[in-house]
Formats: structure tokens, C-alpha cells, sequence
């Protein structure tokens, strides 16, 4: 049976594809490409072989024979290539250009189907099964350290994390470099650079996750990469418009904080968030889509022809229209010193990095909505005993029927009702909570405390440029009362369209719209339906700049 990660070409396959490409043969072993290349070429193997090779681990990783060919998602992403590869003397090879090869996979379905499932299949087995990549070291406790493997793991980057805590690996290398506990968090690229606390953005820019793109006007910029946002990407790119989407942190929004969705139609044994955001990560880079992280939004401008958004690591992208999709973020709990654990024991998420370090520990999940419970069951895989804290009396009010059935049925979950987390104990990590149950007091020794309350919307960087409620989320369609109306002559001809702003051009989806249903089928939905009103508000501009001509 074939290995759906190194599937064999047909001869159709292979023709179709000699028309984008050029033909070599090497007559010595020749180095194609090297770890850490971020612009590297696509090869079809016509004779001979070619050599795929960790350096790191000094492994072969396989042998591509006839037909089969080399990439995996970083073909599509520009992000830098794990591995190195060798083309045998003799080989002969098709060797086509990364730009060309995205061309291709838009037009042709029967090769996209072969090379998006073996590059998918490809990264899972990487990041499941090699150990390599870029290293981390420093303490697991340390808020710095989480915040770069949090970054690395929500965005898909192959990692190795050295706790110097307890690792003698990680003490070696800082002996090696002569460096100290004190130069922590430490970045060693796949390519062997060191950087010393690096931030998120010089990561980023490592890893290849923050991209370029060109200075033009483009048709629709989407803020945010949750369900909403990539359904805007993909739909957007697929239907032919110039689009750039960016986040401030990784894809997914909040569904990405789900461990296991079960009630997304089609997929009747669940998905995590973060598969399905990664998979529709590749999807909307497949049609063209440009996305880049971290880019987050910090102002917003609008001239009466085009808007001007401002974000982080100084760009400044110029757009036709916008869709915000930047939904809503968790609330803090109203504890003075929360602060101080966020990342050393408080945390807005429940990943596998989260998991191993709850093992046989005493775990909170605050919070009474499905993530929450998605959350505690996940944790109570690894964890001793997991205390679900709601303030209400009835865990059904806000959750899935299923998800209720599952934490009752769970011998070492604990739901504490009428309660309140009024206290955080610990040195530099948590170590334990107070909690308040009906005005009675007790001290938990949890280490590691997981809330999922309220949604404030992520809006801060509109300085209420669009109509909002008193919370801040978007009006939208028939809510957007007309004296809150742009003066133009596109609301002169027509009202709002039901996901457009009181801007024209100016769409919210997702959580971060007024009235949105907190579900990711409807994220998606309303992602997707953006797009056709974008259609609308494009031709509705051209008319208008038509007129004035």
C-alpha cells in the first residue's frame, strides 16, 4: 500500500506539470536545497533519486524515487525547510519554481489533491515524530518561555523545548555559549543562530510566519485569523480578489483554544481548533491568500476612498475594504496580581504543551461554556484532579448537553458551583488559589489555572471609527441607525448590507459583530458570506468613482 506522504505521480501528472518547469540532470551529487531556505524550488524525481536529510539528527529522512517529488506546507507558506536535500548523481529531475508551483496547485485538482494531502501529512508527521527543529531553552515556569513555545505551538513550528530546570541538554549548551540563567528565554535556529530573549516578532521573522507583501491597494484586508477570518481568506483569494489577512498572535481565534470540537458539521469524531485552523491555513495559501503573523492591528484610518491600517513591526497596508474578524478575548479574572501568573500558571488556552506540564497536578478550569468544558476534559487526561469553577449553580446553562454528561461522568473532575477564584498564591509560579463558595473560603493547592470567562471584543484599535455598542462590539446591517451613517453617495443608493459597518466597505464577522452567534459554524459562515457583499461594495466603489469622473 502507498504511503499517502510519498504518493507516486502519474504519467498525466508528471506531463501536465513539464510545461511549468525545466528538466536537469545532475551529473554529480548536488545539494538542491539546504535547512533553513525559505525560497527553495519544487523537484518530481524522472531518474534517479533524491535524498532528504536532517542535519541535525545527522538521519535520512526518506529517499524520493521516480515520480515522487520533494516540499511540504512551507512550499506554500514561505516559511524556512526543515531538512535538507540531495539530488544523486545521474538523477534527472523536474524542477519547477515555488510561485509557479502555487499557480498549479490553484488550477489543476487532481495535483493539488496529491500534494496538499502529502504536505499536510508531512508536517503532522514532523512535529509528531522528529525530534529537532528550533530550540527553546529556558524554565517551563517562565512566563518569556511560554509566551515563545505558545507562539510556536499554536502556529504549527517545529520545536524542541530544553527545560533548564531539569534538562542537562539545555544546562550543556548554555555552559557551551557561556551564558547564564539570566540570558534566558534562548532561540537557536534550525540554521544554529542564537538570540537571547528574543521577541515574538524576531521569532516570527525566523520561522518565516511573518511574511512580506507588496504596497499596493489591495481589494479586502481581513484582521484576524479565527474561523470567520480564514472563511473570509479562503473566499476571498479563491474568487480571484487581492487579499492579505493578518494576526497578531496565530491562526484560529478561540476555536484555536478548543482540544476537540465534536459538534462542527462533517466531522462526526471531532477536530481540534488548531487542526482546523491549520488546515485552513494551507487552504486559503493554496488559492493565493497572503497571511502574516504577528501582525496586529493598531489603527485605522479612512479617507473616503481607501483605508490605511496601521499595525505592528511598522506596516502599513492600504486597503479597498476591511473585514474585521478580531473577535473577543477571554476577560481577565478581578484578581490584583493576575498579571504575574499569566503564563506561569494562568493561562487562556488548554494545548498538549499545557498538558505535560499538569501532569499528576491539581488543575483548575474556570468558566461554564463549552471551551471551558472541552478544556477539563482534555486536562483530566493528564491531570490528578481538575476543579471546574462556575458561579452559578447549574453547569448546563451555557454548555453542550454531551460535554455536561462527560465532566460528571469523569471520576477525577470536580465541579465547584457558586464559586469564585478570589485569590493567587506563588513565588514566581502559582501555587495555589482561594476559592469563595457561598461566602466560605478554602485554599486549593492548584498550579495551573485555566479561565474561559466573558468575551470583551478585540475593537481597541478602531478608536471608533465604525458604530459600536457600549462593550464595544460592532453594529452591523439594520442595527447601524442612520444618523451613524458615512455620508456617500453608495448609503445614498443603499443601506447597510447586513455584515457591513456604518463605513461603506467596513465588515465585521465573527464575535467581534453585535449579535454574532458564538459558534464556529457561524464564524465560518458569516466569513464566507463577507465576501459576496466585498463583491457588492467593489462594484458599488467603481460606479461611484465612475460618476465622478
Amino acid at each position: 500500500m502507498t504511503d499517502p506522504r510519498f504518493p507516486v505521480l502519474t504519467q498525466k501528472q508528471i506531463y501536465t506539470l513539464q510545461e511549468f518547469g525545466d528538466i536537469i540532470t545532475f551529473e554529480e551529487e548536488t545539494t538542491i536545497f539546504k535547512v533553513g531556505d525559505s525560497d527553495y524550488d519544487f523537484y518530481v524525481v524522472l531518474d534517479g533519486e533524491i535524498r532528504v536529510k536532517d542535519e541535525h539528527n545527522k538521519d535520512q529522512v526518506v529517499t524520493h524515487g521516480i515520480h515522487e517529488f520533494t516540499g511540504d506546507n512551507s512550499m506554500l507558506s514561505g516559511r524556512g525547510i526543515p531538512f535538507s536535500g540531495y539530488a544523486s548523481q545521474g538523477a534527472t529531475v523536474l524542477r519547477i519554481k515555488p510561485e509557479i508551483l502555487k499557480g498549479i496547485i490553484a488550477r489543476y485538482s487532481d495535483i493539488s489533491d496529491v500534494l496538499l494531502k502529502a504536505f499536510v501529512q508531512r508536517q503532522e508527521t514532523m512535529l509528531r515524530e522528529f525530534v529537532g527543529g528550533i530550540k527553546v531553552l529556558g524554565s517551563e515556569k517562565s512566563k518569556e518561555t511560554y509566551g515563545l513555545r505558545d507562539f510556536m505551538e499554536k502556529n504549527h513550528i517545529w520545536h524542541t523545548f530544553l527545560n533548564t530546570d531539569v534538562s542537562e541538554e539545555g544546562q550543556a549548551l548554555l555552559d557551551s555559549f557561556n551564558l547564564t540563567h539570566e540570558d534566558l528565554p534562548i532561540l537557536i535556529n534550525i540554521t544554529g543562530k542564537l538570540f537571547k530573549k528574543p521577541t515574538l516578532a524576531e521569532l516570527a521573522k525566523q520561522t518565516g510566519v511573518l511574511t512580506e507583501f507588496g504596497d499596493e491597494i489591495f481589494d479586502v484586508l481581513i484582521v484576524g485569523a479565527g474561523p470567520s477570518g480564514l472563511a473570509a481568506s479562503v473566499y476571498a483569494a479563491s474568487e480571484g480578489l487581492s487579499v492579505v489577512t493578518i494576526d497578531g498572535n496565530a491562526p484560529g481565534g478561540q476555536a484555536g483554544k478548543s482540544t476537540k470540537i465534536e459538534n462542527y458539521l462533517g466531522f462526526p469524531t471531532g477536530i481540534s481548533g488548531t487542526d482546523l485552523a491549520n488546515k485552513a491555513y494551507l487552504q486559503a495559501q493554496k488559492f493565493g491568500c497572503h497571511i502574516s503573523i504577528p501582525h496586529k492591528a493598531e489603527k485605522v484610518e479612512y479617507n473616503g476612498s481607501y483605508f490605511t491600517l496601521c499595525a505592528s513591526n511598522d506596516k502599513h497596508i492600504k486597503t479597498k475594504s476591511i473585514i474585521a474578524a478580531t473577535g473577543a478575548n477571554y476577560r481577565r479574572l478581578p484578581i490584583e496580581n493576575i498579571e504575574k501568573f499569566e503564563g506561569s500558571g494562568v493561562f487562556y488556552s488548554a494545548t498538549g504543551m499545557n498538558a505535560s506540564a499538569c501532569k499528576d497536578e491539581l488543575v483548575g478550569v474556570v468558566g461554564g461554556g463549552n471551551s471551558a468544558g472541552q478544556a477539563a476534559l482534555f486536562l483530566a487526561d493528564h491531570a490528578a484532579e481538575v476543579h471546574v469553577i462556575i458561579r452559578g449553580d447549574d453547569l448546563g446553562a451555557k454548555m453542550s448537553d454531551y460535554l455536561v454528561q462527560r465532566i460528571y461522568a469523569a471520576p477525577n473532575i470536580i465541579v465547584q458551583k457558586n464559586s469564585n477564584v478570589v485569590q493567587l498564591h506563588g513565588a514566581h509560579h502559582l501555587e495555589s488559589l482561594v476559592l469563595d463558595t457561598e461566602g466560605s473560603e478554602q485554599t486549593i493547592g492548584i498550579s495551573n489555572l485555566f479561565t474561559f470567562i466573558g468575551a470583551k471584543p478585540c475593537t481597541g484599535w478602531l478608536n471608533s471609527i465604525v458604530a459600536m455598542d457600549d462593550k464595544g462590539f460592532i453594529y452591523t446591517g439594520q442595527d447601524v441607525i442612520e444618523t451613524a451613517m458615512t455620508k456617500c453617495s453608495i448609503f445614498e443608493q443603499r443601506k447597510p448590507q447586513s455584515l457591513e459597518s456604518s463605513i461603506p466597505g467596513f465588515f465585521a464577522v465573527g464575535d467581534v459583530r453585535k449579535g454574532s452567534v458564538k459558534r464556529v459554524a457561524s464564524a465560518v459562515g458569516e466569513g464566507s458570506m463577507a465576501i459576496s457583499q466585498v463583491h457588492q461594495f467593489l462594484a458599488d466603489l467603481k460606479n461611484q468613482q465612475l460618476a465622478q469622473l
